[in-house]
C-alpha cells in the first residue's frame, strides 16, 4: 500500500479574481499528470477566451461548456457569438447542455403546482455547500461534456469550476456520463476557494 503527496492551493476568498491563478494551476498540473483535456465553464466567454490564450502551445485540448439557449433569458444565448466563432476558429470545443444536477428539476421545485426538493438538487447543494460551488459546476460540465461525446469516460480530465463569475477551483476528474453519475470519480482537488 503506498500513498502519494500531492499540493492543494487554496484562494482566501471565492470569485473571478482568481481565474487567470485557477487556469494557471490547472495546466500545471494537467501537464505533470500527463492530461491533454481540460474542461471549463464559460457564460459569457470571457474565461473561454482567456483559457484559449493560456493553454496554446501546451497541446491541451479545451473544452467549453456554456449555459444552454434561454437559461437566463428565453431565446437567448449569453455567450459572445462572434467570440464562439473566434474560438472556434482556433480549434476550441464549445459545447451547451442543461445543468444536469438541476434542469428539469428546477422547474418542478419553483412551480407552486408541484413544489418540493429533488434528489439530483440535494447533490448540487451538497456539492456547492459542503466543498465547493465550483466543484459542482466541475461536476455538472463534466457531466454534459460525457453526455455530448466531447470527453471519453475512459481519461482523467482537469475540470474547472467557479463562484459566480470566472473559475476558483480546479480538480481531476474521471468522467461518466450523467446516467452513470455514480461512477464519476474526483480524484484530486487541486485548487479552491478556503472561504465559501
Amino acid at each position: 500500500m503506498g500513498y502519494s503527496t500531492k499540493k492543494i492551493c487554496y484562494f482566501d476568498i471565492p470569485g473571478e479574481e482568481n481565474t487567470r491563478d485557477a487556469l494557471q494551476i490547472a495546466i500545471e498540473r494537467a501537464n505533470e499528470l500527463g492530461i491533454r483535456t481540460m474542461v471549463v465553464p464559460s457564460t459569457s466567454g470571457k474565461t473561454a477566451n482567456l483559457a484559449a490564450e493560456m493553454i496554446k502551445g501546451t497541446g491541451i485540448s479545451l473544452i467549453i461548456v456554456s449555459h444552454v439557449v434561454g437559461f437566463s433569458t428565453p431565446g437567448v444565448w449569453e455567450f459572445e457569438a462572434s467570440l464562439a466563432e473566434h474560438l472556434r476558429s482556433e480549434g476550441v470545443r464549445i459545447i451547451t447542455g442543461t445543468h444536469v444536477l438541476s434542469g428539469l428539476e428546477r422547474a418542478f421545485s419553483a412551480s407552486p403546482k408541484v413544489s418540493g426538493g429533488s434528489r439530483s438538487e440535494a447533490v448540487a447543494e451538497a456539492l456547492r455547500r459542503i466543498i465547493a460551488i465550483g466543484l459542482k459546476v466541475a461536476v455538472e460540465c463534466v457531466l454534459i461534456a460525457a453526455d455530448q461525446g466531447a470527453i471519453a469516460v475512459s481519461d482523467e480530465v482537469i475540470a474547472l469550476g467557479g463562484t459566480g463569475s470566472g473559475v476558483d477551483t480546479v480538480c481531476v476528474i474521471r468522467p461518466s456520463h450523467t446516467s452513470r453519475f455514480f461512477d464519476l470519480q474526483v480524484r484530486e482537488m487541486v485548487a479552491m476557494p478556503r472561504d465559501r
